[in-house]
């Protein structure tokens, strides 16, 4: 049931896939690429931290960049970034994509070197939805 304001029911993904672990596992699906605006968004984003010429550079090594996959976790290890749990609007939204059986965007990954981590340029919501379903979870990305 959608609600009044036309956006999708919150779902409770434990109600609906139980609470063992082999139950809370979901097979996620993802589409083949990252979709055509996930390069922007990940240029506003690192042009937060780093200067337009740099984010713009690595935005487009990001879209030269080879397929690759890494678990959820470690990705999150080397983030540093805190999980955000399903209370979290965006991270609801990617739960009922997931359950839904819906592909998701793979994540678009930077080496800060500068920093020593590890930036989520675009996929934060999503690497947590997918957290919440299985922490082993092997997540598609390019990374520079």
């Amino acid at each position: 049931m959608w609600t009044a304001e036309g956006n999708a029911p919150n779902l409770d993904a434990r109600r609906i896939l139980g609470t063992s672990r082999k139950e809370r596992t979901m097979k996620v699906k993802w589409l083949d690429q990252p979709q055509k605006h996930d390069y922007p968004a990940a240029k506003s984003y690192l042009s937060l931290t780093l200067d337009e010429a740099t984010a713009e550079a690595a935005v487009r090594e990001m879209e030269r960049a080879e397929m690759r996959a890494f678990a959820a976790k470690d990705i999150f290890r080397a983030s540093g970034l805190p999980l955000l749990g399903p209370t979290d609007s965006h991270v609801d939204s990617d739960r009922v994509r997931i359950i839904r059986k819906e592909s998701l965007s793979p994540v678009l990954l930077y080496r800060d070197d500068r920093r020593g981590r590890l930036v989520i340029a675009d996929g934060y919501h999503r690497m947590c939805a997918v957290y919440t379903f299985d922490e082993d979870a092997m997540i598609p990305c390019k990374i520079v």
